[in-house]
């Protein structure tokens, strides 16, 4: 049987949801939960602890616990014509333009070994040298999602583009600096999950711990092999993914 506290977040959860509690409106106090559920305040208090670490309520010192304001959902679209085209600029700041937004990014590159999900995405060997790039993007200055991202140094190293941030096709996408070295893209497949937040990427995204976050393993091949893969994190109460695929 589910715990009691859980029942009453779940409760609780549920009127947030459908919006019979609005942002801005105060939710009973632990000794009111804990009547209406024939509980204790302990575990009324701890069910409202469960919503405060997922980001569904906020607790103010002194004045009682309130629903969140919930950021609005944007749209993050995925574009296999625009990625097909390998334009010089990177998809992410064309999708951003598209919605008249700036899109930037901040981003660190080093190399490393290849750990055993990646390798086997790229088809290489468990600690196989790779370029891993971490980036978080920024719309209008606001953090939107994260990216890490892996490249075989077998084929990258001693080339313009080993440093994705660095050198003459820095900021360009990944079809067009593959492009540059004679590595053409004619298959990107992606796999997306959902999980909860960690520390780390709660404290770049400004997200609460306990939030949901989408994660796309998004991985660029050519006919022989493939060239990157990645691990994209996006807040699922903050954006939407929309896809677009030609149909031939």
């Amino acid at each position: 049987m589910q715990p009691a506290y859980l029942r009453i977040a779940d409760d609780l959860r549920r009127q947030i949801v459908d919006g019979r509690l609005a942002p801005g409106d105060r939710i009973p106090g632990r000794r009111e939960l804990a009547d209406q559920h024939g509980v204790s305040d302990k575990i009324a208090m701890k069910a409202v602890q469960v919503l405060v670490s997922e980001g569904y309520v906020e607790s103010r010192s002194g004045a009682g616990t309130y629903v969140r304001q919930r950021p609005a959902v944007r749209r993050l679209a995925r574009s296999w014509y625009r990625e097909a085209r390998g334009r010089a600029s990177s998809p992410f700041r064309a999708d951003m333009e598209a919605q008249g937004r700036a899109g930037t990014w901040r981003s660190k590159s080093q190399s490393d070994t290849a750990p055993p999900g990646i390798a086997e995405r790229l088809a290489i060997d468990e600690g196989d040298p790779v370029m891993r790039t971490h980036y978080v993007f920024l719309a209008d200055g606001e953090p939107v999602m994260l990216s890490t991202s892996w490249e075989p140094l077998e084929l990258t190293r001693g080339t313009p583009v080993m440093l994705p941030e660095e050198g003459p096709y820095a900021g360009a996408g990944v079809v067009a600096r593959m492009r540059a070295i004679g590595q053409e893209i004619g298959m990107a497949s992606e796999i997306i999950t959902a999980r909860s937040i960690t520390a780390a990427e709660a404290a770049e995204l400004d997200e609460p711990l306990g939030s949901i976050v989408m994660v796309i393993q998004r991985t660029y091949a050519t006919e022989e092999r493939p060239v990157e893969t990645a691990d994209i994190v996006v807040p699922v109460d903050r954006y939407e993914l929309a896809y677009m695929i030609p149909v031939e």
